[in-house]
């Protein structure tokens, strides 16, 4: 393949759109750029040298190469997703007439439930007392996280100045660079106030909440591995941390019914993304239902 293919510019300036206009996270760009390194790829394969040369035979092609590479059906999504957006922008810039990619469909992915913790589950990992520091600020990470649904990625990114109210609430910035407030429970808030007295004796210099005992941000690998650590410990199976913000979603529908308030906390851009908990819901119903009721379907 030569250095630079007709289409590898155009690329460029839509990474360059995605990253500066969309404000579009660094890893979200990253995955598009090798999407769509790899249909560049692609077309030079098959000695396709210009936009109008790409029809929905060669769309075809390129779905049928990502199949016979074995990819997933959530991978090949992704994949035309990238295309379709990036032929969009195309499209906007007058740079193409028409999208080839516009019609294509991907295949469906199958279903999968997110993975929930009991209350009595989050009641077992919580219930200990810290032996040293460490556990100190474990406790305020797994609190914290269950107490406000983050992510993982935010959790390692917050600052002591990002607290609001007397650390009543969070200002936490989210995928895509939006920003949202979420409050923090009692419980959250008295362990995060044990962690700050400790945390002064390792770092005054850092205004990373969480950090490891050389005074350096606690990577997004650490909370991971120690929150694993912390539920065998615990007596419960490896616990990862989206499990623990899949949880707070799930006890909150099944408390509230409050869907929309839940896609604010959690930060959804899209309430379709939040109604994967009513199928959690809904399955919740259903045992309680054939454990209870004398007609049920044992």
């Amino acid at each position: 393949m030569p250095s630079e293919h007709f289409i590898d510019k155009d690329i460029n300036l839509y990474l360059s759109y995605i990253s500066e206009v969309k404000n579009l996270s660094q890893n979200t760009t990253s995955s598009y750029k090798r999407d769509l390194h790899k249909l560049s790829i692609f077309l030079y394969s098959i000695n396709i040298k210009d936009y109008d040369e790409i029809d929905d035979g060669v769309c075809a092609s390129w779905l049928g190469k990502l199949y016979s590479l074995e990819n997933n059906p959530k991978t090949i999504q992704r994949h035309l997703s990238s295309a379709k957006g990036f032929f969009r922008f195309l499209k906007k810039n007058s740079i193409i007439d028409s999208s080839p990619f516009e019609l294509v469909k991907a295949p469906k992915s199958p279903s999968y439930l997110p993975e929930v913790l009991s209350p009595e589950d989050v009641s077992q990992l919580l219930n200990f007392k810290p032996s040293d520091v460490l556990e100190i600020r474990d406790l305020a990470i797994v609190e914290l996280m269950y107490s406000s649904g983050l992510r993982v990625s935010e959790t390692a990114n917050i600052n002591i100045d990002d607290f609001e109210e007397e650390m009543s609430f969070l200002r936490v910035l989210g995928k895509g660079a939006k920003t949202r407030i979420v409050p923090i429970g009692r419980y959250a808030k008295n362990a995060i106030y044990n962690w700050i007295d400790e945390r002064t004796k390792y770092s005054e210099d850092t205004n990373a909440l969480f950090i490891n005992l050389k005074g350096g941000r606690l990577s997004v690998r650490s909370i991971q591995l120690r929150l694993k650590r912390l539920a065998i410990k615990q007596g419960l199976p490896p616990v990862h941390p989206h499990m623990l913000r899949h949880s707070f979603a799930t006890h909150m529908l099944e408390s509230s019914g409050d869907l929309r308030t839940i896609q604010e906390l959690l930060g959804h851009s899209s309430l379709s993304t939040t109604q994967i908990y009513t199928k959690l819901d809904y399955q919740h119903l259903v045992k309680i239902y054939d454990q209870a009721h004398p007609r049920a379907k044992k």
